[in-house]
């Protein structure tokens, strides 16, 4: 790589070389990786976000979240942004996440349902450092929490719910969303939010950027 060509480094070795790596750092993408950086990252507390969709779509290549977890860094789902990943639905996020991770290695048994789960949910907040508020349903915990339809024909026959929920749902089979203890959506209806007037304004923005 060129980083390699001028500095003579591997890219986290260089990271790390110019003391850009510690807890306070949320690195996301994080593809190309040897051993040896994943190593770096695990001993400097970085945190991980793994974001396979917009690293599909930009070719940018394929992270290696199963070895991560395994070497102890905590490492959640993203979806990046409209413009590399389109749809933003975390649930084809793990349905990507896992697949990819097995025909990259080979091995159908990595990064089981189960795994990608738990990165969607308090993985993701071990990322944000909020573990201790939210991504699980616990006592003390801030109640957010999704209720899906599971009773739709595509999710039919339902033999695992987490293979069920990773394998075949989508951000369309939610059917309730509750966020800290507030219902915000309810029968797939929003009771608080205009959808009309949020998407008037997200046109609005995209014209000011793409005139």
């Amino acid at each position: 790589s060129t980083i390699v060509q001028q500095k003579g480094r591997r890219p986290v070795e260089y990271l790390d070389q110019l003391g850009l790596l510690s807890e306070d750092l949320i690195a996301a993408h994080v593809v190309h990786l040897d051993e040896r950086e994943m190593a770096i990252l695990r001993d400097r507390g970085v945190k991980v976000v793994h974001v396979p969709e917009s690293n599909m779509k930009l070719a940018s290549g394929v992270s290696r979240p199963a070895e991560m977890i395994r070497m102890g860094i905590p490492v959640g789902i993203g979806t990046d942004g409209p413009a590399s990943n389109n749809d933003l639905d975390l649930f084809m996020e793990m349905d990507t996440a896992a697949k990819l991770s097995k025909v990259y290695t080979g091995d159908p048994t990595s990064l089981k349902a189960w795994a990608v789960l738990r990165m969607a949910t308090i993985g993701g907040a071990a990322v944000l450092g909020l573990a201790e508020q939210i991504g699980s349903i616990e006592e003390g915990k801030r109640a957010d929490m999704v209720v899906l339809d599971l009773q739709q024909p595509h999710l039919q026959p339902m033999y695992d719910p987490v293979s069920t929920v990773v394998y075949s749902a989508s951000g369309g089979d939610v059917r309730d969303v509750i966020i800290d203890g507030k219902v915000i959506m309810k029968n797939r209806e929003f009771v608080s939010l205009d959808t009309q007037e949020a998407a008037w304004h997200v046109r609005r923005i995209a014209e000011n950027i793409h005139p």
